[in-house]
């Protein structure tokens, strides 16, 4: 009789938890998510969908006055500040991607609270299904969103 092997980490040869190390290194991430969520509540957003970075001292984006178009984050502070007043809708109309990236760092705060102080390596079975496929899909979609940010600022959508 055979005995069937596994794959769990106790098997493999690594611990069931993380090591303190790298709990510190996920709280020190979840810190700087949750900072980065809280600016964004705490900045007013732009009713023109872009520029509400201007509020933090950061010049304004200078591609519409010098090339006509808004930059590939432009509407990104916006999306966030929106999504952060719980806007959604506001926020995804204001910059897809910006939303889509505000709802992730607040879905990774919370993963990553949760993995600092349990020690649980579920962050790293989720970033270990990230594969070539997801890069495509991001880059897909940055350019779809930037496209977007394009008609709407041109005026041609919404």
């Amino acid at each position: 009789m055979s005995v069937a092997s596994t794959s769990s980490p106790v098997a493999a040869g690594q611990s069931q938890r993380l090591s303190i190390q790298e709990r510190l290194t996920i709280a020190a991430l979840s810190i700087c998510a949750i900072t980065l969520l809280s600016v964004a509540a705490w900045l007013q957003p732009s009713s023109e969908g872009m520029g509400t970075h201007t509020q933090l001292g950061i010049s304004a984006c200078s591609w519409p006055a010098t090339i006509g178009l808004p930059c590939p984050s432009c509407g990104m502070t916006t999306a966030f500040a929106l999504a952060a007043d719980g806007r959604f809708f506001d926020s995804f109309l204001a910059q897809p991607l910006g939303f889509l990236l505000a709802v992730g760092t607040a879905g990774f705060a919370v993963v990553s609270v949760y993995v600092a102080l349990t020690g649980s390596r579920m962050l790293g079975a989720i970033t270990d299904k990230i594969g070539g496929k997801f890069w495509w899909v991001l880059g897909a979609v940055v350019l779809l969103s930037w496209g977007y940010k394009m008609l709407t600022f041109r005026g041609l959508l919404l």
